[in-house]
């Protein structure tokens, strides 16, 4: 096995692991200042912040040989016998050479910058600066200019790295950016006539280790101390990417990408970075409603709970509708609850929503056509619990020849109405219509009770993409006032004790079903693959027609 030594730690790696330098010393929990590199990226070594000692240690007399240069570890296979010294007198002396030199022409404009209080420029002059400045302070102008529709370059702030560059190049695909001019002239620019405006432009932002590119829609809106940051999952497609939600006082304020090298590696698509408006939209529906004299008119949920409490068993058949917006633990509780009424209760899946096809970039990363994060997961779930999959067009078919008898509860949850004048045809035969939506549609106003439903912040659970990997997370913002997220509502009439959390629901569900036995204990970061279990009859015959669809 080969041996890497970092100061005086020995990393052991595995026998074909290629790693640099940067991050076999991360493995040693010894961490190497760095600008230019980026593990998504190729290497250029430009920045020179991460130079170190390095040398060779012999297998057979032990005796180490150093380089007589320092050498970039970004730059420098980590390999059997390699011996970095990351913390040397050269060393230090050089990353503050490196800080000193770029705060000679980057202007102390901090108390107005974006960036402040997550700059690496920042952190790096605290860290590995020197104590004092020697060079005179220097006015600036604060040079800016559009790059594309939501990215500005703050032109002095910019220290070169390329970062954004390579991105666009080898990420995207696009090669918008480019360098102009030479030494210390040089500046990053747009092609003319080609602004910056793929559809992974965003992340150029959360490449840039300073303030030179700022989000036009995030600029001077926040001080980033002040928001909290929240480990989350995409709902704008069926990629699920893994995000971070920043926000304050219940407020988002925007959305990152989280690393997950086996969904979005460390990237996210503009739609699910700026598609989060409708959160805080004005017209979000905040109070339940019930059917009085031919009008919906609001009530409290105390009425809500009496009414529902005592109607549910009185109606007879009940068919529920399940949402892809809805998570794992929501759509099994909304299932048990028509089930506990009904045992023969229909279990259906509602609209999928799509938007034209696929788009695959260069590395991968893919925009799905797709526009639900749950898809996979509630139509498992709905299959494992119907015997067969039952989808929304199939359920409408039946229901022409033969119009419902009982109750209907249909989950919603969607940003956009997916509902046609045919399915509020259909939907009003039911003797009870409860539907649950974030804003009024045509199908919530034929309902008997119209619940408000929570966006995908307010939610916790667990959501599987079309990769079938399950990931958790926890709520982001409190719901608006009013609002109540599903899983509390269903937990509430089916008369559990204490208060709603996903995470005992989803061991339930492990438990109860082959097809999310992977998700037993407890879920990495990452989130699990539920296809690592061999399913058996009759589930693997419904994950076939589900893989199918």
């Amino acid at each position: 096995m080969p041996i890497v030594y970092i100061d005086d730690k020995e990393v052991h790696l595995q026998q074909h692991e290629r790693l640099n330098g940067i991050q076999a010393a991360a493995r040693a929990g010894v961490q190497i200042p760095y600008y230019c590199w980026h593990p998504g990226l190729s290497v250029v070594a430009s920045c020179r912040m991460c130079l170190v000692e390095c040398g060779k240690r012999d297998p057979q007399t032990g005796q180490i040989s150093m380089l007589p240069k320092l050498v970039p570890a970004c730059q420098t296979p980590a390999t059997d016998g390699t011996v970095f010294l990351t913390n040397s007198d050269r060393v230090r002396e050089a990353r503050a050479m490196v800080e000193e030199d770029l705060l000679l022409r980057h202007p102390i404009d901090c108390p107005i910058c974006d960036k402040a209080g997550e700059c690496r420029l920042q952190d790096y002059h605290f860290l590995h600066g020197r104590g004092q400045r020697r060079a005179d302070i220097k006015p600036f102008t604060s040079r800016k200019r559009s790059l594309g529709p939501t990215i500005t370059l703050f032109v002095d702030r910019c220290i070169m790295c390329s970062r954004c560059v390579r991105f666009c190049r080898e990420i995207a695909g696009t090669s918008e950016l480019m360098v102009v001019n030479r030494g210390a002239h040089e500046e990053i620019d747009v092609f003319p006539g080609f602004p910056l405006s793929n559809k992974l432009a965003g992340n150029v932002v959360d490449l840039c280790p300073v303030g030179a590119l700022a989000d036009k829609d995030f600029l001077y809106r926040q001080r980033v101390w002040y928001l909290k940051s929240h480990p989350h999952v995409c709902a704008g497609c069926s990629t699920g990417c893994s995000i971070y939600v920043d926000q304050n006082q219940d407020r988002i304020w925007r959305l990152r990408p989280r690393e997950n090298p086996h969904v979005n590696q460390w990237w996210m698509c503009d739609e699910g970075r700026y598609g989060w408006k409708y959160v805080h939209d004005p017209n979000r529906i905040t109070a339940p409603c019930r059917r009085q004299e031919g009008q919906l008119k609001c009530i409290d949920w105390d009425t809500v709970w009496a009414d529902l409490e005592t109607q549910l068993p009185s109606v007879g058949g009940w068919t529920a509708v399940l949402s892809p917006f809805q998570t794992v633990e929501e759509a099994y509780l909304l299932a048990e609850l028509v089930r506990s009424v009904d045992p023969d209760a229909t279990i259906a899946v509602g609209p999928i929503p799509s938007q034209g096809r696929d788009e695959r970039f260069p590395n991968g990363f893919t925009i799905r056509a797709e526009k639900c994060p749950n898809r996979i997961g509630v139509q498992t779930l709905a299959g494992q619990l119907q015997g067969e999959l039952l989808s929304w067009e199939e359920l409408k078919s039946r229901w022409k020849s033969q119009p419902p008898e009982g109750g209907l509860w249909i989950a919603g949850g969607y940003p956009a109405s997916p509902w046609q004048s045919d399915d509020v045809e259909v939907a009003r035969r039911a003797r009870l219509l409860v539907v649950q939506e974030l804003f009024p549609s045509a199908l919530g106003a034929v309902a008997d009770y119209r619940l408000p439903a929570a966006a995908f912040v307010e939610r916790e659970g667990s959501y599987v993409n079309v990769h079938h990997r399950l990931q958790v997370f926890q709520w982001a913002i409190r719901p608006p006032r009013g609002v109540y997220h599903d899983g509390h509502i269903y937990w509430k009439l089916l008369g559990r004790p204490g208060l709603y959390r996903s995470a005992p629901v989803l061991q339930e569900v492990a438990e109860r079903f082959l097809a999310f036995a992977a998700a037993k204990g407890e879920i990495p970061d990452v989130g699990v693959d539920l296809r690592i279990v061999q399913l058996a009859e009759p589930a693997e015959t419904v994950m076939t027609s589900i893989n199918s669809a």
